[in-house]
């Protein structure tokens, strides 16, 4: 592996721990200049948006975090050097155990991820999160998942 698909495997593996950590601050730093869309939700959102979504719609535990695992597998990395841009595709699974739900997985599906580098450093340009599976969710968000999509228009801070 390259020096560039390093940094954006890595990109995608902070994801993953600002999530696991509610640290939504993290994950607003993350998509300061990039958006995140869902093909559980209609819109779009960035920065700021991306924190008071996380914050409102994912359930931080006793122990400050969401108690789950999100993993990222079967990662293609595809990057344009000259262009200053990737794309990487993955699959991932959400684990969970809380008091109340035994260690299990909740969520899985795909990422589509694209990336540019500016001034050197890899950042977000945009996350595509494809939920394909979903399992038992109640310790991990206030809405229902499998439900109605989620609006994520001006007024509605906004995927999962």
């Amino acid at each position: 592996m390259g020096q560039s698909e390093d940094a954006i495997r890595r990109l995608m593996y902070l994801y993953a721990e600002c999530v696991d950590l509610a640290d939504f601050e993290g994950l607003a730093e993350l998509f300061r200049h990039g958006e995140m869309t869902s093909n559980t939700a209609t819109g779009g959102m960035s920065g700021e948006r991306v924190r008071d979504f996380y914050a409102r719609t994912n359930k931080v535990h006793e122990n400050g975090t969401l108690c789950t695992r999100h993993l990222a597998t079967n990662i293609i990395v595809d990057v344009d050097e000259a262009a200053d841009s990737a794309s990487a595709r993955s699959y991932f699974v959400v684990f969970q155990a809380t008091s109340r739900l035994p260690f299990q997985p909740i969520v899985g599906g795909r990422y589509h991820d694209r990336f540019e580098r500016v001034g050197g450093e890899w950042r977000f340009r945009q996350r595509r999160v494809l939920v394909d599976q979903i399992g038992d969710v109640s310790e991990h968000l206030t809405f229902d998942l499998t439900g109605e999509e989620v609006d994520l228009g001006e007024d509605e801070p906004g995927p999962s």
